[in-house]
């Protein structure tokens, strides 16, 4: 049986032609025209003026908050519901992550608790949209804006997804995540709508977060006096072949969105009268591109989702499980971080979780079979 995979990428002629010539002329490491335009056509399609790329995602994001200059003790409000990359970035000056529990619809942090946990110390808030939803941004603005806050936007799974700005006044906007916060932070990974294999970029509106993204990236080297420090940085260079990759991609960029959206809509099509499943949501104000199409499996039907993916295995369809919350995560703990914290949304849905096969190469007829393989699970158990 032909197993179909979670995700595979999607590649053409374009691709070979930009990193033939990469190989050809022999521009192959962290210099290049294709570094400077991916940049380039990257900012500008998020709505942001200055893009800085790096090596993946994480680094971006430890990189956007080493442009805060934030001190150790600082804290920075997240969702408890997202990858470890977020909290690592923040304890790896001495920051302190403070969490939020997930809205038990769109699996994004729950705008509403955020304010509570404002103190004296908050010095950023960072929002992270989930498998292709949008977080809801506008609260978050306004708070940032009544305490003196950063906004570090998470884009990383919601390339080309729209936010609807402004709905609570008089003017209202359609926005592209990533261009919504003080600086915003994307990955690259193989698993993404672009993808440059690894890699990522962040995002400003500052000249001069800007500088110091580019400087942090590259050890701090001085353009006056090179292999002289006074700062030190890291070596997160993007390479000129994996930045001629994303590019190619970026010409397409509509297509990969408007397939992203039919299989997101053709999986709820086929899967909303199947009982005891939670399928994701579209509000009102967000453009959600599908990122990974997860479930949430009903308590009822007797199974989490690790019995659920491992049936699902048995007939040909491969899963990857919803993010176990920061506060669960044994790293952490031992950190003396998040101590008796408890989250339930977020536990319960790290639990009953899963997402299946959704990327960009995904077929309709391996859409038909995933989805009878889950009304066989389904119906079966």
């Amino acid at each position: 049986m032909e197993m179909i995979p979670v995700n595979e990428p999607l590649f053409g002629d374009r691709e070979l032609e930009f990193v033939g010539e990469c190989i050809r002329t022999g521009w192959i490491s962290s210099s290049g025209r294709f570094i400077e335009e991916f940049e380039e056509q990257w900012s500008a399609f998020c709505g942001m003026p200055h893009g800085v790329a790096v090596s993946n995602g994480t680094t971006a994001l430890q990189v956007a908050l080493r442009c805060l200059e934030l001190e150790p003790g600082d804290e920075v409000i997240m969702p408890t519901f997202t990858i470890i990359s977020c909290a690592l970035a923040v304890v790896e000056w001495g920051g302190v992550p403070v969490l939020v529990d997930c809205d038990p619809s769109t699996w994004c942090m729950d705008v509403s608790q955020v304010e509570g946990k404002i103190t004296p110390r908050t010095r950023a808030i960072m929002p992270v949209h989930i498998y292709g939803h949008p977080v809801d941004m506008d609260p978050l603005l306004a708070l940032a804006d009544k305490y003196n806050l950063f906004v570090v936007e998470d884009a990383a799974e919601v390339h080309g997804a729209e936010y609807l700005s402004g709905r609570h006044g008089t003017v209202t906007k359609w926005k592209r995540c990533g261009g919504l916060g003080h600086i915003s932070t994307f990955s690259f990974y193989a698993n993404k709508l672009i993808t440059t294999g690894e890699g990522g970029m962040v995002l400003t509106a500052r000249q001069d977060h800007a500088e110091r993204a580019r400087s942090l990236r590259n050890l701090c080297f001085r353009r006056d006096r090179r292999f002289y420090h006074t700062d030190l940085g890291y070596n997160f260079r993007m390479t000129n072949l994996q930045a001629a990759i994303g590019l190619a991609q970026m010409e397409r960029m509509g297509a990969i969105i408007s397939r992203k959206r039919w299989m997101g809509q053709a999986y709820s099509e086929r899967l909303r009268d199947i009982p005891g499943l939670q399928l994701p949501v579209e509000e009102p104000w967000a453009r959600q591109v599908y990122w990974m199409y997860g479930l949430v499996l009903d308590e009822s039907l007797g199974m989490d989702a690790r019995e659920f993916a491992r049936r699902l295995v048995d007939l040909g369809v491969e899963t990857r499980p919803f993010f176990l919350g920061m506060h669960e995560q044994p790293v952490l703990l031992e950190r003396g971080l998040f101590r008796g914290e408890r989250y339930p949304v977020a536990e319960r849905i790290a639990r009953q979780g899963l997402y299946l096969p959704s990327g960009v190469a995904l077929t309709e007829d391996q859409l038909d079979r995933v989805c009878e393989a889950v009304r066989q699970v389904i119906t079966c158990r």
